[in-house]
């Protein structure tokens, strides 16, 4: 990163910890990630009032792409926030059916997050990429999110910023910066019975936002694909979604 670049821009809610602006942060070749178009956050079924006004009055959010499960949405519900946008349910992984089911009983549970993610760019390759594709064509602002808004929105953070050409030692910062509401994120996970269940089934350092997981994803991602752009092409992303994400989302 450039020297004096603020990492991170939070949006101060009440009722979610890990809503802040992907934007900000400069390429290699000096480009800037606007701000006010991306925002990548933790759940966000328990925004208050005051929080809906100001995202609405003051961000002018408009879309929300919704990375979990049927079965979190059914428990910890969507909140009042379906109600005031577009809301576009993308669960990475399925309860039943469909490739991504197949692709994931082909795994093991791997040993760490990193190699985790990983997982998750193979097996939910569809998904994300209509992500990506959602990202390079909105004209108003708007968030993704999971549960805590680290690992599946962390994913799609990386891709996006490795995609837009900002550099791998920025990516791992902005994933580790998690780290600042960790613990605020961990309580609210584990008073769900689901998220105890999950989380208990996930690797160690599921609770953390350790930058070594995200670098270990990069690496595995350029072992297998070269680059974030070689992902994209293999996946179905071509060169005219690619820039127009980068036409939308850079100055």
């Amino acid at each position: 990163m450039n020297d004096g670049e603020v990492l991170a821009s939070w949006v101060e809610l009440e009722g979610c910890f890990n809503f802040r602006d992907l934007g900000g942060y400069r390429t290699a070749e000096g480009r800037r990630f606007r701000t006010g178009l991306v925002f990548r956050s933790d759940g966000l079924q328990l925004l208050t009032p005051a929080d809906l006004t100001k995202l609405r009055d003051e961000i002018g959010l408009a879309s929300v792409v919704d990375l979990r499960s049927t079965l979190e949405v059914d428990e910890a519900g969507r909140g009042a926030i379906a109600e005031q946008v577009t809301l576009y349910p993308l669960p990475l992984f399925p309860e039943t059916g469909g490739d991504r089911r197949q692709a994931l009983e082909n795994f093991e549970m791997p040993s760490d997050m990193g190699e985790l993610y990983y997982l998750m760019l193979v097996a939910a390759q569809k998904p994300i990429v209509e992500v990506v594709r959602l990202l390079a064509d909105f004209d108003a602002p708007a968030v993704f999110h999971c549960a805590a808004g680290k690992d599946r929105t962390g994913v799609i953070s990386a891709l996006l910023l490795s995609l837009l050409g900002i550099p791998d030692e920025t990516i791992i910062l902005d994933y580790a910066f998690s780290r600042q509401n960790i613990d605020r994120i961990n309580a609210r996970l584990d008073s769900s019975g689901t998220y105890q269940k999950m989380m208990h089934n996930l690797p160690e350092g599921a609770y953390d936002a350790d930058p070594a997981c995200m670098e270990k994803f990069l690496t595995r991602m350029r072992e297998t694909y070269g680059s974030a752009e070689g992902w994209a092409e293999t996946s179905g992303i071509d060169a005219a979604t690619r820039a127009r994400l980068a036409n939308r989302l850079l100055d």
